[in-house]
């Protein structure tokens, strides 16, 4: 609806139907921030009236308005007369956005205001309507809903944009049915169908809508989808709200039933004084049959524009096709819509429309759609074949400048006799699929919302007020929704209905995987539904590849991985990959790499359900053990060259990925870490076939990364196991577990327990075994022991894992196991022997040209030279450690080593050096949560700290150290709590000069 008035060339123009913009003649302007914004509105709304300056500050900010607000409203209303009257001298008063009383008014003229427009446009509908003109006032409501261009006020904050926003949405939607009703009482019923299809969809439990939905369907002789919607429509009202139709539905219900001869009126009449339309040139109205936009859409700003941009540089020497390809769900369809809308005054010709049906059992006829195009564009008789409907098709459009949108295409085969031939028409088509085969297409991939953008469209639906007071819950839901426009909408649409239900009551049903798209449905959209559709489409080798690759819940898989689960080559398991990824079931974002989006992975989980082939399942996770435990095992030997792993239960039938270097491997570690852990979970609940490589693995994956950020989960899995083997009485399997805990427990700083795990893997094994499994068992229980000042204990231990690394020959462990063995000879006084072991464990180390394992035994060295007198050797020591664990990566030993070096620099009187080595150390520890390290750098920097008298931080750090050896129980604690107990009888030290 145009302007009553007509514009000056730079006449002020506003729109709120849709996201807040104004321009003046054709030129936009830039309204500033989202508060700036919300004060036009508040203002723009009141259509003249004045807003007080307190009604300004609670639309925009409510009951919390900031300390300065009045001073910030004041900001935004200059600015936005900067902006309106850009050309007003200074100190000239203001005649457009003007003061009044304690308050401000906009003064514009009413054409200026869109939603002015629209309503003078409802009105003259009514006038028409009670003049008997029906077609008119059929035109006029077009007219006014054609001024809408997304959800009102879009991105426009405070309750009073919220509140109006709501009002308007409401509007909306009320004019779409009294317009629809109006379609109806011309005989436009085929044309309607569509958008009613659309607007139920939107708003289903909107009963005024589907009752005239039924009644568009059985005028159009579909009276069995008619009775369809009313059964759809009572089964959801029932679910949803536990009450049946209105009185509206169901009469409408009943005459359907009884075949009323009413439903099928005559033509009506034409007006009685059409002066107007007999002048008007003869010949078939433009063709607008692009179904409705939806009032809430939400976010892609940034892709909106690119692809208007597109659309509207249709001027070239061939005609713009673009394809908008994407999941199902993800708003193709609701993007595709709302583009064309916002180009229709640019496609005068007209626009044309259908849904093509290629995620159907059965795609639309390229020939029957033509048809429907010429009949559409005026033509009376249709040609038989289909390259002579394409060629009249192709005829007719030549000089009509027309916007095509091809809905749900199957392929480019079925998109391309639908193109026109020559510029000036533009194409937009959506897919499943890329539509790679169309030359010159713009193929554009549509993706997820953001989270920003889910919480908007969700916020629209449900209601800033309900989405505000619970945000956490909020972001739970739409990220169990995967970020998927049609999921989000669901969940919102579901919430909407059930006031009584809160954010946080319908994040916890989410919250089940397993029920998860059992959650996502109402009425008749469904996420599960959606998805099926892709499925459905996938050839026999697809769909199972699509099933398997989702027995492992890992982020990502790269293509080795996918070769051994498909049990394929290599180029057919990419073929089957990549077919899934054209058929966007599966995602590959980085070459090689690829992975699933969340609710699509929950569908393959639920269909390798349903199908219930154990056997394939399990020999396919089975494969990728089988895989992934000699590559692990080929890193490890890279990354601890010469260095033993326990050995597997079962032989590898293998050789797995080599690495060519030990960077490298650290690189594949870090990458497949994830992997890993997933492919050892889906292996554990299966038969003892699956769980012996999958311990392996898990065994082997804890001997090299010494993260505690993967306890947690490592630990649930032992436990899982644990409960597996005893179930299997599997004794070999046992002792690898309580191994495997017992060291998961010491690095995670819980010694007592580890001490337990590791007894306990010494009671299922033979105490004559001479194995790498017994030996590193013994090892470990020995650290512990030593931690915990039990030297005596402790070397029993040490010296039989020696004897068994000396028979095995590995002489990494050998040096290892000296350095420990060092440390507990200090313990029980035997100081000479404690150095002669660490230095003879240093040179083994060098010998062996094993940086990682030299490391360890300099800071062995470096710990013991420090404890018997010699600080000043020790700092050479452990500097030469930390540069070795620093160029490894070995994160948790650099704090330790920085720990230690703290001590000695502290010991040799160097306390600034010390302070800045154990405040690099606490760094560490904190970033990877490291206890014990923790508490060695707080008594590291304590100390420090009041040898460079700062007492109170000094102090503060002590104390926390204390905390902390005394929770782990290491007797460490002691003597930390005798330097606190020091420090409030002595006095503090001057400053040094």
């Amino acid at each position: 609806m145009e302007p009553q008035e007509t514009p000056h060339t730079n006449a002020l123009r506003f729109q709120v139907l849709g996201p807040m913009q104004a321009w003046r003649g054709q030129q936009s302007l830039s309204l500033g921030s989202p508060q700036q914004q919300a004060v036009l509105t508040s203002l723009l709304l009141q259509q003249g009236r004045p807003v007080t300056t307190q009604d300004l500050v609670d639309g925009i900010w409510g009951e919390r308005p900031p300390p300065q607000a009045i001073a910030a409203l004041r900001t935004y209303v200059s600015r936005l007369r900067t902006v309106i009257e850009p050309h007003r001298e200074v100190r000239a008063p203001a005649e457009i956005l003007v003061s009044v009383s304690d308050g401000y008014a906009l003064r514009i003229s009413s054409g200026a205001l869109d939603l002015s427009v629209f309503e003078a446009a409802l009105s003259e509908a009514s006038t028409a309507r009670a003049n008997g003109d029906l077609f008119e006032a059929h035109r006029l409501l077009v007219s006014a809903l054609g001024l809408w261009s997304g959800r009102a006020l879009a991105g426009v904050p405070g309750p009073y944009a919220e509140s109006q926003r709501l009002r308007l949405a409401e509007r909306h939607v009320s004019v779409w049915e009294e317009c629809c009703a109006a379609a109806l009482e011309i005989g436009l019923h085929t044309e309607v169908v569509a958008e009613l299809s659309s607007l139920t969809a939107e708003h289903p439990l909107r009963e005024r809508l589907r009752e005239l939905l039924m009644l568009a369907l059985y005028r159009c002789g579909r009276q069995a989808e008619a009775l369809g919607v009313y059964t759809d429509t009572r089964k959801l009202l029932i679910d949803e709200l536990g009450v049946e139709p209105g009185t509206g539905l169901s009469t409408m219900h009943a005459r359907i039933l009884a075949g009323d001869p009413s439903l099928t009126p005559p033509p009506p009449a034409r007006p009685a004084n059409p002066g107007a339309r007999e002048e008007a040139p003869a010949g078939t109205p433009a063709p607008a049959q692009l179904p409705a936009d939806v009032s809430d859409f939400s976010g892609r700003t940034e892709l909106v524009s690119d692809l208007r941009a597109v659309l509207q540089s249709a001027t070239g020497q061939a005609v713009v096709v673009t394809s908008l390809a994407g999941i199902g769900g993800v708003g193709k369809t609701t993007l595709a819509v709302h583009v064309a809308h916002s180009v229709r005054s640019d496609f005068p010709d007209g626009q044309l429309y259908v849904d093509l049906r290629g995620a159907g059992a059965s795609p639309a006829d390229p020939a029957v759609v033509l048809g429907d195009f010429l009949h559409a564009l005026g033509t009376a008789e249709v040609p038989d074949s289909l390259d002579q409907r394409a060629a009249l098709y192709r005829s007719l459009l030549a000089n009509r400048r027309m916007l095509i949108l091809l809905d749900n295409a199957q392929d480019a085969e079925q998109l391309r006799p639908l193109i026109p031939g020559v510029s000036g028409c533009a194409v937009l088509a959506t897919s499943r699929s890329r539509l790679a085969g169309i030359p010159g297409a713009h193929l554009v991939d549509v993706e997820e919302l953001t989270p920003a953008e889910a919480l908007a469209l969700f916020s629209a639906i449900v209601g800033g007020q309900r989405v505000s007071a619970e945000p956490e819950a909020a972001l739970s839901v739409v990220s169990a929704c995967g970020f998927l426009p049609l999921a989000v909408r669901i969940a919102a649409a579901r919430l909407a209905s059930r006031p009584r239900w809160s954010v946080s009551d319908l994040a916890r049903r989410l919250a089940d995987q397993r029920r998860r798209l059992d959650e996502l449905q109402l009425g008749n959209l469904a996420v599960e539904t959606t998805i099926g559709l892709g499925y459905a489409q996938l050839r026999p080798d697809e769909a199972r590849a699509f099933r398997l690759l989702s027995l492992v819940d890992s982020p990502d898989l790269p293509l080795d991985a996918v070769v051994a689960v498909l049990g394929e080559d290599e180029q057919r398991a990419e073929h089957l990959a990549e077919s899934l990824v054209e058929a966007n079931m599966l995602e590959c974002f980085t070459p090689g790499r690829y992975r699933y989006h969340d609710l699509l992975r929950l569908y393959a989980q639920r269909q390798n359900e349903k199908v219930a082939d154990t056997a394939q399942q399990q020999q396919a996770v089975l494969r990728l053990l089988q895989h992934l435990l000699p590559t692990m095992r080929n890193a490890a030997r890279l990354i601890e060259p010469d260095d033993q792993l326990p050995e597997p239960l079962d032989g590898m039938t293998g050789p797995g990925l080599a690495m060519p270097s030990g960077t490298d491997a650290q690189q594949w570690l870090r990458a497949e870490v994830g992997m890993l852990l997933s492919t050892v979970e889906a292996a554990l609940d299966g038969p003892s076939a699956l769980l012996r490589p999958a311990l392996d693995l898990l065994i082997a994956l804890n001997s090299i990364v010494e993260d505690p950020t993967h306890a947690s989960r490592a630990r649930r899995l032992l436990e899982i196991a644990d409960t597996n083997a005893q179930s299997h009485g599997d004794t070999q399997a046992l002792a690898r577990v309580h191994f495997a805990l017992g060291t998961l427990e010491y690095f995670t700083n819980n010694f007592q327990s580890a001490e337990r795990s590791l007894r306990t893997s010494l009671s299922f094994q033979n105490p004559d075994d001479v194995t790498v499994l017994r030996s590193m068992v013994a090892n470990t229980l020995g650290i512990i022991l030593s931690l915990a000042n039990r030297g005596a204990e402790a070397l029993p231990f040490f010296e039989q894992a020696l004897g068994i690394s000396r028979v095995v020959g590995a002489a990494i462990g050998e040096a290892r196991l000296l350095g420990n063995i060092a440390r507990a000879q200090l313990d029980v006084g035997r100081s000479a022997e404690a150095v002669r072991s660490v230095e003879e464990a240093v040179a083994t180390a060098r010998r062996s040209a094993n940086d990682p394992c030299l490391a360890d035994t300099l800071y062995q060295l470096g710990v013991v030279l420090s404890s018997t007198g010699s600080p000043g050797e020790a700092v050479a020591h452990l500097r030469e450690a930390h540069a070795l664990y620093q160029s490894q990566q070995s994160r948790l030993r650099e704090g330790y080593a920085l720990a230690r070096l703290s001590v000695s620099l502290l010991a040799s009187d160097r306390t600034a050096e010390a302070a800045e080595a154990a405040g690099e150390s606490l760094v560490i520890a904190q970033e990877i949560d490291g206890a014990y390290c923790q508490g060695l750098a707080n008594a590291a920097l304590g100390e420090a700290l009041l040898g460079l008298a700062q007492p109170a931080r000094g102090l503060a750090c002590l104390r926390e150290a204390h905390a902390i050896f005394t929770r782990l129980g290491v007797p460490e604690a002691s003597p930390v709590a005798d330097l606190i107990s020091r420090q409030h009888t002595e006095p503090v030290p001057p400053p040094a000069p």
